[in-house]
């Protein structure tokens, strides 16, 4: 059993570049202003970015990996929603 737990261990790869675009597409909609604008979306990216970092803390890889792409998706539908409102507004 400890050998099963050991190969499953190396076989996951860490999710960096998951984790990169998810902490920069979050970044973008913050300076979107989304979290005014777009208030849902972007809170629903924050707490998937925050799960996302948590569990890459504790080595859940594959977790992290899932909850990086919806920050990602959320962060930038959020950043877009913003950037129609403002564009309205104008």
């Amino acid at each position: 059993m400890l050998i099963n737990l050991w190969a499953c261990g190396i076989a996951t790869t860490r999710p960096k570049l998951e984790m990169t675009l998810a902490a920069t597409a979050f970044k973008a909609a913050k300076r979107a202003k989304a979290d005014k604008k777009a208030a849902n979306l972007y809170r629903k990216a924050e707490y998937y970015y925050l799960k996302a970092k948590s569990s890459y803390k504790r080595k859940y890889f594959n977790k992290a990996k899932q909850y990086a792409i919806l920050s990602q998706k959320f962060s930038e539908r959020a950043e877009h929603v913003a950037e129609q409102k403002q564009a309205i507004e104008r």
